[in-house]
């Protein structure tokens, strides 16, 4: 599967959150060796009251039972907003070599704008790194959410 096509299920991921009012930021896991996603994952940190409950870890955490192991070497996560730091720190310790993401995240991007985790040679482990795949479909969405919020913030 291409970028193109992993960010667009990815952005179907981030339209889950959203029907649940959760803010939309959607991920993937493709598995190259049975060409198939073997990870979805949406935010649900409002709906299951876990800070950790980022679209990231719960792609994460579904790939891996997937598969029946930690290491998800032969796969791809695609997310809509660059990772925090958690969620960077979870892609390279479960061996994930290749990350695709959308838009560039100024206040806790820890892939290419604050920190470069997803690179950092002091590691036991590095990813290969596509950024701004679909960017504009992605930021548009995550824009739209919270100018709604600040607008219901001032009825």
């Amino acid at each position: 599967m291409n970028a193109e096509t992993l960010m667009a299920e990815a952005l179907l991921q981030a339209q889950a959150a959203l029907a649940l009012d959760e803010v939309p930021i959607g991920c993937v896991i493709y598995h190259a060796p049975s060409a198939r996603i073997i990870g979805r994952g949406h935010n649900r940190r409002q709906t299951d009251a876990d800070p950790t409950a980022h679209a990231e870890i719960i792609a994460i955490r579904d790939a891996a039972r997937h598969l029946g192991d930690w290491r998800l070497e032969d796969c791809t996560l695609a997310v809509t907003l660059e990772p925090c730091p958690m969620c960077a720190g979870a892609i390279v310790n479960a061996r994930i070599p290749r990350l695709i993401y959308g838009c560039a995240d100024p206040k806790a991007g820890a892939v290419q704008t604050l920190f470069t985790l997803c690179s950092d040679a002091r590691l036991n482990h590095r990813v290969d790194i596509t950024a701004d795949v679909l960017a504009a479909n992605c930021a548009a969405m995550l824009q739209a959410f919270f100018q709604s919020k600040r607008e219901m913030g001032k009825k």
